[in-house]
């Protein structure tokens, strides 16, 4: 040990260290649990927002090739088919899910890619018509827009194509238009007749297509507007608007339970205190009555007599002159003990369950040994 260092000094330091220890072991420990927490609680707040915005929004875009049929069972003429160009456009995913969401209005398109050759600049104007059908093939809904390829004027066609050529020689151009054609503007889907195909028809026979695309667009209003145009203020406040209702609701557990705890703990303290305050470790009445008010000194006096004379009883207490002379008188005071308890046998007749009787058999002995 060195020296000038006495040893209640190092007891003191060594508490100090293992108390400190044990403060710094608990907040760690605090600190870990109550991280864990947050994470799960931050995990969750993710997984209902994402479950949220996932059941809530509808498909934004979908979009589907269509491909023209027409009938070549006739002789026509060269440019010229024998019936419209018509296609069987499925509106389901994967042939199972449902693209359009009931009560969502859709904007549909039909978007054409067709030469700017000689044939569909004399066309003119041309009808496309779209009829959607349900199970089984019945007609829901039947719609039907016109269309022209846009106008340009033979100075045009040369300025563009002498612009151009360099590109059109090496073909990274063509000379061709596209065509979107507006075929609803607000279709809405009925829960009770879902929409599963449609049948889209171009009513010309001279047409020329290269090739064609159907095109549905979710149009949003209100909420879905809101999440879809702003995809991170809105996750941002989902995400914190969840965490703060769950931080909300465990806080409140928390303290639910803390209180439960404290209230059982209080109540088993004060059913302790008043048990101990009925009766003395000797099995002695309590000082204070029923009421809770302090007794008098009259029936202080007699329980503390009632207590010497017990003790008495037992030998307890006493001293040893006292002793000596009590054991002298053992024998008298038995015969006189064995006469009142006869006495008091024959009057009272329940000397074990009386309580008056008890009283009266005690003093009697005191009063014997006293003699």
């Amino acid at each position: 040990m060195s020296q000038g260092v006495s040893p209640p000094l190092l007891l003191w330091v060594e508490d100090m260290c293992l108390v400190l220890f044990l403060r710094t072991r608990r907040l760690l420990l605090q600190t870990g649990i109550l991280c864990c927490v947050l994470l799960l609680l931050l995990w969750v707040s993710v997984f209902l927002y994402g479950s949220f915005y996932y059941s809530y929004m509808p498909t934004v875009k979908y979009s589907t090739p269509v491909h023209y049929q027409y009938s070549s069972a006739c002789n026509p003429s060269p440019g010229v088919l024998c019936s419209f160009p018509t296609a069987n456009v499925s509106l389901l995913r994967n042939n199972r899910d449902r693209v359009l969401m009931y009560g969502q209005p859709y904007r549909i398109t039909l978007e054409l890619q067709v030469p700017e050759s000689a044939v569909n600049q004399d066309l003119g104007m041309f009808l496309v018509s779209m009829s959607c059908y349900t199970r089984g093939g019945k007609e829901i809904s039947y719609s039907a827009r016109s269309a022209m390829l846009h106008y340009k004027s033979p100075l045009l066609k040369t300025l563009e194509t002498l612009s151009v050529f360099p590109l059109l020689i090496s073909g990274l151009s063509e000379q061709k238009q596209t065509l979107e054609v507006e075929l609803h503007a607000e279709y809405r889907e009925d829960s009770y007749v879902p929409t599963t195909g449609a049948v889209i028809q171009v009513h010309s026979v001279h047409i020329q297509i290269y090739n064609a695309e159907l095109r549905v667009h979710a149009h949003f209003t209100g909420l879905r507007y809101i999440l879809y145009n702003y995809p991170i203020i809105s996750a941002i406040i989902g995400i914190t608007s969840n965490f703060v209702f769950m931080c909300v609701l465990v806080l409140l557990s928390y303290l639910q339970f803390g209180f439960g705890r404290s209230r059982v703990r209080a109540g088993n303290r004060g059913q302790g205190s008043s048990d101990s305050g009925r009766t003395d470790p000797q099995g002695g009445s309590s000082t204070q009555s029923e009421h809770g008010e302090e007794p008098d000194a009259e029936t202080t006096g007699q329980d503390e007599h009632s207590r010497e004379e017990s003790s008495d009883d037992l030998g307890i207490g006493r001293s040893p002159q006292t002793l000596g002379s009590t054991e002298e008188n053992d024998v008298d005071n038995e015969e006189d003990f064995d006469i009142s308890a006869r006495e008091d046998l024959d009057t009272s007749g329940a000397v074990g369950t009386d309580t008056g009787t008890g009283l009266m058999l005690r003093q009697r002995v005191t009063q014997c040994s006293a003699h």
